[in-house]
């Protein structure tokens, strides 16, 4: 009865992860190529890089997807149904439109699926929370990570192959479907009851929403596991943004990379998500975040082998699939701890703001790769890179004191 109680559990989270990041991913890297493809020009393709921010920004609205609710559907289950079908709604409203003569319509339209897609984000992780106890955490941000690897080979590649054969219209009048479809275990789910929310709605909402948002933060140690966070994926990241144009300096083709970079690597991600989310329970949360970022960093000398010259495709292969299964382990486990970190009452924002803080690092550590590759050339990025990762590594066994994360606790080191 347990075990099939935590693969419910599992299952729901899988569907909710997988059809969540379909269309963003469909939005951030499908979009553009089928765009160009139409014909729009690149300065107008360039404006669709703003459907990010609320990726970025949705820490702020997130006290209040922790503060309001509609109760008799679930707290969390009520927002994850009204922005699923929000997305949904747009998604066929976006099937109809001559993209070539109502460019800024289709804007407007892509920009708000991603503003629900976002904040979806917050209410899903907030429901994994409180579903998933602290022995199912390991193995459930394996689903979590995997789902998102599964969105990004859904919603690029296998979105570009569907507009290939069949078109803008059903192309995504399908896409609809499959986020509609993914509704159905959450419409079965019953949540549980969030302890301590009912103070936070009878407070005002200023003063609720400012002590959501800051009280976690005023303890410095908790500004130490910030910086981790900060750093933890940001110089794979740069290295990682970096040896997609060698693989072009190189001369492999569109395909190859595609290929390369979107279904090997990603399965490979899938592949090391798992194997984290059964090793991180008997390793312990220290010790697995450490390990998988030693990996993550050794995994990552691989790409110096073609900044070298060695580019034959089994070595390249062998480079990809090296890093994204590390990088797969090194996510889940630090995914698994920001759960651990986030408190039931206010689980949307703990866990939306710590997420926040990686893609700071992340984003900002790719906007510099460029710039840095080309004062110091490919190999100096990865050596920086490495460093940074080896750097955290070092920051974590200073500053995470404790072997495990104790249950719900604050986001503070014990």
């Amino acid at each position: 009865m347990k075990n099939t109680q935590s693969l419910n559990k599992l299952g729901l989270l899988a569907c909710l992860y997988i059809s969540q990041y379909i269309p963003i991913m469909f939005l951030l890297q499908a979009l553009p190529v089928f765009l160009r493809q139409q014909g729009v020009n690149l300065d107008a393709i360039g404006l669709l890089s703003l459907i990010a921010l609320p990726l970025i920004l949705k820490f702020l609205w997130s006290p209040l997807i922790d503060r309001y609710g509609f109760t008799r559907w679930g707290h969390y289950r009520f927002w994850i149904i009204c922005f699923q079908l929000l997305v949904a709604a747009l998604t066929v409203v976006c099937a109809f439109f001559d993209i070539e003569t109502n460019f800024t319509g289709l804007l407007v339209c892509v920009l708000l699926m991603c503003l629900f897609c976002s904040s979806q984000d917050i209410a899903t992780d907030a429901l994994a929370v409180g579903l998933l106890e602290p022995q199912e955490r390991g193995l459930g941000n394996a689903i979590q990570t995997s789902g998102h690897y599964l969105g990004a080979i859904i919603g690029s590649g296998g979105m570009l192959i569907l507009l290939n054969y069949w078109g803008w219209r059903t192309s995504l009048l399908i896409l609809a479907g499959i986020v509609v479809l993914a509704l159905i275990p959450v419409l079965r789910h019953q949540e549980q009851q969030i302890p301590d929310v009912k103070e936070l709605q009878t407070s005002g909402i200023v003063k609720s929403y400012f002590r959501t948002l800051i009280n976690p933060y005023r303890d410095r140690r908790t500004w130490s596991w910030l910086l981790i966070l900060s750093l933890y994926l940001a110089g794979g990241n740069m290295a990682n943004t970096m040896f997609r144009p060698l693989l072009v300096d190189i001369g492999l083709s569109l395909a190859d990379i595609g290929w390369l970079m979107g279904v090997v690597s990603h399965g490979a991600g899938i592949i090391g998500a798992i194997a984290a989310g059964f090793l991180i329970a008997p390793l312990g949360r220290k010790r697995s975040l450490i390990l998988f970022g030693l990996l993550y960093a050794i995994a990552m000398t691989a790409y110096f082998l073609p900044a070298f010259g060695i580019t034959n495709l089994p070595i390249l292969h062998l480079v990809a699939i090296s890093v994204q299964i590390t990088l797969g382990a090194a996510g889940t486990t630090l995914f698994t701890i920001i759960m651990d970190k986030s408190q039931l009452a206010t689980a949307g924002t703990d866990f939306t703001v710590q997420t926040s803080f990686i893609y700071f690092g992340t984003i900002g550590a790719s906007a510099i790769s460029g710039l840095l590759a080309q004062i110091v050339s490919y190999k100096g990025v990865f050596a920086i890179g490495i460093g940074i990762t080896l750097l955290d590594i070092i920051l974590i066994n200073q500053v995470f004191l404790s072997n495990e994360i104790k249950q719900r606790s604050p986001l503070v080191f014990k």
